[in-house]
């Protein structure tokens, strides 16, 4: 591993890429913490430190997808947000609209039409969302971020005026925007992945502070009793590998289907008949319906709450509400995105059909399974139970959270890297950005961060029916991490810390 980083230095290329990818995010998290002019971060700041063992909003999730700008007043306040969620009303509008379908068919061309148009739903998005949200800061603090006292924080705006309205505006657009292009710059002449490492930057930068939470946990206070001892701590470190080890698994978990190809001819050469497989993966989606369903709920929910805050509308302070973490509405819908998200996803990116003709014209087939269309409906079928299966992880793993905020009372800034959207778009993009550097490596004859793997030629070939050996590993891993959560709910109940 650790030759494997330094190898990565000695490619002049490589070292390029990375250096220059460095360079970028360093400029995304200076913009997050320039405040924009005319607007006093402290008073939000303090106020978000005081509540942060019981926080937990919609605010705070929002707030860490821009990496803290949100709380700084920051010109890069919006995040990359706002463009995942022009993204996702294209990918939707593409599914119902036959002229955007056919330049998602159309290559190259039509993939930067669809881009172009993306950006300007970008500018409108940003624009709906910035001024609402300058417009509740300025009048109406108290109803966007709950238990905000201005007599005793003090005021977010020291410059009214419409002009600060619009410039602080153009300034949130402008910022989106700036991100938009860093991160393309590093899917170009970066290691690739940047919207999903602007992304991943800003999770991981509150990780300092949420260490430093966590140690306050175990600290006795003045006339207070210790609520979290050494069993405790053990029992989080042990979650905590385990989930991020869970995580690991299913995202490099795969079912592998065997293939079997006949002898032909091609040509004047003969090629005898082998035998391979085709990997589905489990988790095929990757972290993509998690951030699609959080953006979903993320921009109705902002919606509400900017407008309820500006206006001091009921309907929508209650609508906001309703959609808010802890609620019951909140986790239904947030299931049902995922499965949602899950199906559409695949039923983008999967094509059982074109795999099953691609078999065929190769001379490849499935043990037990006709070629052509009975291949493909058993691959449909296949990989419908797998969605199913990686559903149900994805579910589990964004929901654990809010299992140990509001069952267990962790700090929310600390529960979030034991699960939730956060940890699962961290360790799907690291594993990704490893792939990206690991191709690099290989290109030019290096070892690569993962061990090799001797494959045995004489191995025998499973039946589709088979289960393979890496769902029992999923299994066992899933059964560890069930007995660690009972273990804490047997420990803590024993000793009444439970809420």
């Amino acid at each position: 591993m650790l030759s494997a980083f330094a190898n990565c230095f000695k490619i002049t290329d490589l070292r390029n890429r990375i250096l220059i990818t460095l360079a970028l995010l360093f400029v995304a998290r200076v913009g997050a913490s320039i405040p924009l002019p005319g607007l006093d971060p402290l008073p939000l700041t303090n106020f978000m430190m005081s509540k942060a063992s019981v926080s937990g909003g919609i605010m705070d999730l929002y707030n860490m997808f821009t990496g803290g700008a949100l709380l700084k007043g920051a010109i890069f306040g919006l995040g990359i947000m706002p463009y995942i969620s022009a993204s996702i009303i294209m990918q939707l509008l593409g599914a119902i609209n036959p002229a955007l379908a056919r330049l998602q068919h159309e290559g190259e061309v039509g993939r930067q039409k669809i881009a172009q148009y993306t950006r300007y739903l970008t500018v409108v998005v940003c624009f709906i969302q910035g001024w609402l949200l300058v417009m509740a800061l300025a009048n109406y603090p108290d109803k966007l971020f709950y238990g905000f006292n201005a007599n005793q924080y003090g005021n977010i705006i020291i410059k009214d005026g419409v002009s600060f309205f619009i410039t602080s505006t153009i300034f949130l657009t402008t910022g989106t925007l700036i991100l938009v292009w860093i991160g393309e710059q590093i899917s170009q002449i970066g290691i690739g992945n940047g919207i999903s490492l602007l992304i991943a930057a800003g999770i991981l930068s509150s990780m300092p502070g949420a260490i430093i939470q966590a140690v306050k946990m175990f600290k006795v206070s003045a006339g207070m009793p210790k609520i979290f001892g050494l069993w405790h701590g053990v029992l989080m470190l042990t979650l905590l590998i385990s989930v991020v080890a869970l995580m690991i698994s299913v995202t490099q978990a795969d079912r592998k289907i065997p293939v079997q190809y006949v002898s032909r001819i091609v040509g004047r050469k003969m090629y005898a008949g082998q035998s391979s497989y085709l990997p589905l993966k489990i988790n095929y989606s990757g972290v993509m319906p998690v951030i699609f369903a959080s953006a979903i709920l993320l921009f109705p929910q902002q919606i509400f709450a900017y407008v309820g805050a500006a206006t001091g509308i009921r309907f929508f302070q209650k609508a906001s509400m309703v959609l808010s973490h802890g609620s019951t509405t909140y986790y239904i819908l947030y299931g049902l995105l995922i499965l949602c998200f899950s199906y559409f996803w695949v039923s983008i990116m999967f094509r059982p059909t074109q795999i099953a003709d691609e078999l065929k014209k190769n001379g490849g087939y499935v043990p037990g399974i006709k070629p052509g269309e009975a291949t493909a409906t058993f691959l449909d079928f296949v990989m419908t139970r797998l969605t199913f299966a990686g559903t149900v992880f994805l579910t589990a793993v964004a929901l654990l959270p809010d299992l140990l905020f509001f069952s267990f009372g962790i700090s929310y800034s600390v529960a979030l890297f034991f699960g939730g959207t956060g940890t699962l778009i961290s360790v799907g993009v690291v594993l990704d950005t490893m792939k990206q550097i690991e191709g690099h490596l290989l290109q030019k004859n290096y070892d690569g961060f993962l061990k090799k793997i001797k494959i045995r030629t004489n191995s025998k070939i499973e039946s589709p029916n088979d289960v393979s050996k890496t769902r029992r590993i999923v299994y066992a891993a899933m059964a560890v991490l069930l007995g660690i959560i009972i273990t804490w709910i047997v420990v803590c109940h024993g000793k009444g810390h439970c809420k």
